[in-house]
């Protein structure tokens, strides 16, 4: 893997780039501190504006080493965050890597998260030069399966309470794709 660090990457509507410490209001107003956000996710609901300049800060600092991967995902029209994705585990020996991600309520169902999460495929794949990309989700979130599954992820099975979230003990679902079958559909 040839680490690159968090480049900009843009789309169609969005924008990927690094947080900066004007990003914590729209941040908190826009998913951080939303429950609903949160529900499956392995960090708890921001209850006021200092966890997230808190988090932007500690990742300004992190942002100076090249294998972090951590971008806010704005929407274009809005010019703000609506959501963040980010490398969350790597494998360097297998040159595997683990994407999380979310976004604010508001822009559910919208084909945002999937339009983010190509860009970063895609990037991991042809710049990074990663073997494989894959992603987990709480079968109660099956929205989110079917964000990696339109990206391209295929099922690869559910670990029986094998991780923790907001809602306590759960399954995993677990979704990947390879660079052979990455390149297969370029």
């Amino acid at each position: 893997m040839e680490h690159k660090g968090t480049v900009t990457l843009e789309t169609e509507r969005l924008i990927l780039r690094r947080f900066t410490a004007d990003d914590a209001e729209a941040a908190f107003k826009n998913w951080t501190s939303s429950d609903a956000v949160t529900k499956f996710l392995r960090w708890e609901t921001y209850r006021d504006i200092s966890a997230m300049r808190d988090y932007i800060n500690f990742q300004l600092e992190n942002y100076k080493k090249i294998d972090t991967y951590d971008w806010a995902i704005v929407l274009k029209e809005l010019g703000e965050p609506i959501g963040s994705m980010g490398a969350v585990a790597f494998n360097e020996k297998a040159k595997s890597v683990e994407i999380g991600y979310c976004i604010g309520e508001k822009w559910w169902r919208r084909g945002y998260t999937s339009e983010a999460l190509a860009a970063v495929i895609k990037f991991f794949f042809e710049e990074v030069g990663v073997n494989r990309v894959y992603s987990e989700h709480d079968p109660r979130n099956p929205n989110s399966g079917k964000v990696m599954e339109k990206c391209g992820m295929k099922y690869e099975g559910t670990l029986r309470q094998a991780d923790f979230n907001n809602s306590g003990i759960c399954d995993t679902c677990i979704y990947g794709i390879l660079a052979e079958e990455y390149n297969a559909h370029v």
